[in-house]
């Protein structure tokens, strides 16, 4: 009954107008920028909302409040915004090409792969420069995925969504004990790389950002364009090749732009999870099974997420603060629960 009770408002909910569409979707993105106004604001000195505004439009050197918005807070909250809505984007695009409601880029080990790479890198080529991070967060985040799905191809079935998950747990694990040893081994590494490997948005450089937002701009855009061919994937394989699509070079396009939003998010602000896993299915709610709609929610409601996440982990240790990291993780493991237990999951 409540599989039936699913399906009927999925039905629902896809058939509503465009129009309350779009306008769930203003009022989303007008709640998004009251956040990034919050995000400007709090922390351990109060800043007023002219200030903030200031800050951005009509900035005063002479003014400590508005410079500790411009060095501090704003590029955090543009981070934020950015980080948030590539791993948004990446983790409804996962779910509809593996047709895994599990489906996610820290489920599935692209963080922990970009991570690896990183910290490899930082190990044996005593690389320490951010922006360098990029392209082995990248090539780690590509190797793992493939690894991932390997492993959860092998045997009958192929890549069921309970084998992909525990695939991409075990390799997350393996990659975690990989990364804890080469911390352990090197004093420098450790230095240069461990308030990168919590996730943050703290103390990261715009410059950083900018260096990254091609990759962003390419992996976002590239995944709304293929909206139409994500719905017909998330079908099912037989469905989609009597519809003429090539579903194995789709899945391999599908790959590449996550790779390219989840490595340039870890780049940024080091592995961040459950943002991508938690986004689309708390969209799915206002934007019905449509993923034009569904990249359209995430887009907005991703950084929305990510932002609260990071002004919550200002408020509750302040005047110090907790690193969004581990805030999402613990929001996120709770709601990765729920997921799991869902009858309807377990008969995918």
């Amino acid at each position: 009954m409540a599989v039936a009770e699913t399906d009927a408002r999925s039905a629902w909910l896809g058939a509503m107008p465009r129009v309350t569409k779009m306008a769930a979707l203003l009022l989303l993105t007008g709640l998004l920028l009251v956040m990034c106004l919050v995000s400007l604001r709090v922390g351990s000195i109060g800043i007023t909302n002219d200030d903030a505004l200031n800050a951005i439009f009509d900035y005063s050197p002479e003014s400590y409040e508005q410079t500790v918005v411009r060095s501090l807070r704003l590029p955090r909250t543009v981070i934020g915004m950015g980080v948030g809505a590539a791993l948004a984007v990446a983790g409804a695009a996962m779910q509809a090409a593996t047709r895994n409601p599990l489906a996610g880029p820290s489920i599935l080990g692209v963080n922990s792969g970009a991570a690896f790479g990183v910290v490899t890198a930082v190990f044996f080529a005593q690389i320490t420069d951010p922006l360098y991070f990029v392209w082995f967060a990248f090539a780690g985040g590509l190797a793992t995925s493939a690894l991932v799905y390997g492993i959860g191809s092998v045997g009958p079935g192929g890549a069921s969504p309970v084998k992909l998950a525990l695939a991409g747990v075990i390799v997350s694990a393996l990659l975690g004990s990989w990364l804890t040893a080469l911390l352990l081994l090197d004093q420098q590494t450790l230095d240069v790389v461990r308030f990168w490997l919590v996730g943050s948005l703290a103390g990261r450089d715009l410059d950083v950002f900018y260096n990254v937002l091609p990759f962003f701009a390419i992996g976002i855009v590239g995944t709304m364009l293929i909206g139409h061919q994500l719905n017909i994937l998330s079908m099912g394989e037989d469905t989609a090749r009597s519809l003429g699509m090539q579903t194995g070079r789709m899945r391999l396009l599908v790959a590449v732009l996550v790779v390219l939003l989840a490595g340039a998010s870890v780049a940024v602000a080091g592995p961040i999870g459950f943002v991508g896993l938690a986004v689309p299915h708390m969209v799915r709610s206002l934007s019905g099974p449509d993923y034009r709609w569904v990249l359209a929610y995430s887009l907005v409601v991703g950084p929305l997420l990510l932002l609260s996440a990071d002004v919550a982990g200002r408020i509750v240790a302040k005047p110090s603060e907790v690193q969004v990291g581990i805030i999402t993780a613990v929001v996120g493991a709770p709601f990765l629960i729920a997921i799991a237990r869902r009858r309807r999951i377990a008969e995918l």
